[in-house]
């Protein structure tokens, strides 16, 4: 059977110290029709000569370069540019397993399913964490999904993009994009908006994905009580039409308002040897 084509978008700002480990790792990839697109936000060190080297290289892999404008306006252009059936995403600090899309690919079409989800590895120096949340499946309808989101909603299993897989033509259909106003919490809006549009989800009770907590990122940074109450304002009405559109809603209302008072965390399962699998 045919594989269909994944686009995998990563955006990159000054990415040099990690960045052939993740484009490699997706070059590696053992699922082989997959298209790369590769967008430079304006980066000032030697990001560029990298991903020319990668471009140069292997004909599935683009570059789109602009002038800094942010993360999230990154991903909106590698959407638009996108030629795939369905979307991957990567951040230039981490990497992907071998079989990662391969994975992702092999739930959505043996399932039908409009999302796949996996667990992920967290690496936190030397030491790895194995994250994730729902212990269910193979496939779960977006009802089943919802509950379990309801119990740890700032979980970045939920909220980020990089263990997911997408159907491209549903966030072109509905003019979905990441928002380029929020500063952080912009990949779970989008999740949000998505899950609107999704009949079943994917569950891989495997991790695909290497996350490497950075330094100085936004999310390890502290975030002022106002900026939170703020972002979080803004998310709750997705949060809540999602919940209306289950019709959860109404027999949940407390529930879910707990929203308001949740953090943003990663639940541990299990932590495997210091030091084992930091290669790609």
């Amino acid at each position: 059977m045919e594989q269909p084509m994944v686009s995998v978008i990563v955006p990159v700002y000054n990415g040099e110290r990690t960045l052939e480990r993740c484009l490699r790792s997706i070059q590696n990839q053992s699922y082989e029709n997959i298209e790369v697109i590769v967008v430079d936000d304006g980066s000032s060190d030697h990001s560029g000569k990298i991903i020319e080297k990668f471009v140069g290289r292997d004909p599935r892999f683009r570059a789109i370069r602009k002038s800094n404008s942010g993360v999230s306006d990154s991903r909106n252009q590698g959407i638009a540019a996108a030629r795939g059936e369905y979307l991957q995403f990567a951040d230039c600090d981490d990497w992907l397993v071998k079989q990662a899309t391969a994975e992702l690919v092999q739930a959505a079409v043996t399932y039908e399913c409009e999302m796949v989800i996996s667990d992920y590895y967290r690496v936190c120096g030397r030491r790895i964490y194995e994250k994730g949340h729902i212990e269910g499946g193979p496939v779960i309808t977006r009802t089943r999904f919802a509950e379990y989101m309801m119990e740890a909603p700032a979980n970045f299993y939920y909220g980020v993009l990089w263990n997911k897989l997408f159907r491209t033509k549903i966030v072109r259909r509905f003019g979905l994009l990441c928002d380029t106003q929020l500063d952080w919490c912009e990949d779970f809006r989008f999740n949000l908006e998505y899950l609107q549009y999704v009949g079943k989800v994917g569950i891989v009770n495997r991790p695909l994905y290497y996350y490497v907590k950075t330094k100085g990122s936004l999310v390890n940074t502290k975030v002022t009580l106002q900026q939170t109450i703020k972002t979080k304002r803004k998310l709750f009405d997705y949060y809540k039409e999602l919940y209306r559109a289950v019709d959860l809603y109404e027999e949940n209302k407390l529930r879910i308002r707990m929203f308001y008072l949740s953090f943003a965390h990663d639940r541990i399962k299990k932590i495997k040897n210091p030091g084992s699998g930091l290669t790609a």
